[in-house]
This record gives C-alpha cells, structure tokens and sequence, in this order.
C-alpha cells in the first residue's frame, strides 16, 4: 500500500549560495526526511562561480584558469559549473515511498526539465549515451542543462543545473561532464528572452505531472 505525502516543500533562495551551506543544508533535509520529521523539499538556487567535482571527475579534466573554487560534491558524474545565471534545482524526494527506481527517478527528471523548458520555446533532448540535455545538431549541438544526482537512503540529493544566462566562458576551466566534442550553451545564448522567474514559474507548472509519472513508475522508453 502506498503512504501519501504531503506536497514537497518549494523554496527558492534569494541569493548566491555558498557551496557548502548547500551541501550541509541538504545532507540536514535528507536525514530528516528519512526519519519523518520533515517533508520533502524542492530547492532552487544561484551560487557564485564554482566548480563542483562528481564521484567520476578526472584531474585531467579541470584546468580551471580562473582559479574558481572547486568542491567535492558526493553526486554522480564528472565536473561541473555552477555561478550566477544558472538555475541549479536540489532534490530532496523520498524514493522509498515513491519508488525505488534510481533510473527511472532520473528519466523522470529529465523528462521534467524538458517539459518545462518546451513552455519556454526551447526545444530538448535527450542523448544516448550523455548526461544532461541538449540542443541544436550537427556545429550547433551543445549541452543546456546538467544532471548529477545521489541517493542516500533512498532519499535523493543534487539534481540538476539549467544554464539560462551564465558567463559561459567560465565554462573553460573544466572539460562540462566529461564531454570533449560538445559545447555548452543558454537560454540567453539562443535568443530566448525568459528570466530566471520566468523558467522557475515553467518548472513549477510541471512539476505535479513530474511527480506523477515518478510515482507510478510509468514505463521507462
């Protein structure tokens, strides 16, 4: 028999974020969603130019001429950026009751982040193969949004990035997830005129069907 959960807490932070606050404040949230003191929790923020480092990051891929901190995150996945202009979305969802599938858990985030962003007018993609999701093809393929995520305890950590106006430029200082023959790029860069409230308003008007297909584990394509 399924439990039911209240709706998930939906904060955003109203400044840059410091790294390890974020590390702290969700390994905190996590915990006590484990032990039922707190209710889930959808946390979307700003941080200051950063590098964040996943469990498969390589040295090689870092040269980082800005001199940017870098932190180890504890997600999944390589090297990634984070700093002003990117929306980065924390994920505090209690999988034990909504269903132990880590894959589908992450096919239904991507799924959400490209709901959202079709109410944009951006189209996105998955690709076989890579982390994240994408636009453009043949030269002008490059990668718009980021995934990373943990589970500890069947409660979820991380999530994901979406870059709406970066300096992309900081970019340079690590080769983004591992993936050498693609570029990175933006809402900005495309020419879409959406703002960060703007894209947080698209992500909240998707996000009951997001929790939907998570929770009754449709068929994975």
């Amino acid at each position: 028999m399924s439990v039911a959960l209240p709706p998930p807490e939906w904060r955003v932070e109203p400044r840059l974020l410091a790294y390890p606050e974020a590390l702290a404040t969700m390994e905190q949230r996590a915990a006590e969603i484990r032990a039922g003191t707190a209710r889930e929790l959808v946390w979307l923020v700003e941080h200051p130019p950063l590098f964040t480092a996943g469990t498969s990051a390589a040295p090689s891929e870092l040269t980082n001429p800005a001199g940017f901190p870098v932190f180890i995150a504890g997600r999944g996945g390589r090297f990634t950026y984070h700093g002003p202009g990117q929306r980065v979305g924390y994920l505090m969802l209690d999988l034990d009751v909504r269903g132990r599938d880590i894959r589908h858990f992450v096919h239904s985030l991507e799924g959400w982040l490209i709901a959202a962003l079709a109410r944009l007018g951006a189209a996105t993609r998955r690709e076989p193969g890579r982390i994240g999701l994408w636009v453009g093809h043949g030269l002008a393929e490059a990668k718009i949004a980021a995934i990373g995520v943990r589970v500890k305890r069947w409660v979820t950590l991380h999530g994901f990035s979406i870059n709406v106006a970066p300096d992309l430029a900081h970019f340079d200082g690590i080769i983004p997830c591992g993936i050498r023959d693609f570029g990175v790029t933006s809402l900005a860069e495309l020419a879409f005129s959406a703002d960060m409230a703007t894209l947080d308003t698209a992500l909240e008007a998707e996000f009951a069907e997001f929790l939907t297909i998570l929770s009754n584990k449709r068929k994975v394509t």
